[in-house]
């Protein structure tokens, strides 16, 4: 994110693709909201809701996931039913 505060989202969510590739942070949940914020920040809100949903449906934590699945139904759309 301090990445993207300097050089732009756009910038930041190009660096975001390239550690998607990375096998152990597979199911780290922050990488999809991370990923989340810069699609908001761009105005692609479907693509941030979703974002936001996957790292909800990663983590285990009950209080992280009803942020985060706050944080997508402020990027609108229709919500995914279960996480």
């Amino acid at each position: 994110m301090a990445i993207s505060r300097a050089f732009g989202p756009a910038f930041g969510l190009q660096l975001i693709e390239g550690l998607e590739l990375e096998p152990s942070l597979k199911t780290y949940h922050l990488l999809p909201s991370v990923r989340g914020d810069l699609l908001a920040l761009l105005g692609r809100n479907e693509e941030a809701r979703e974002q936001f949903e996957l790292a909800a449906s990663l983590t285990r934590n009950e209080k992280e996931r009803a942020v985060l699945m706050k944080r997508a139904a402020e990027c609108g759309g229709n919500p995914i039913d279960e996480v």
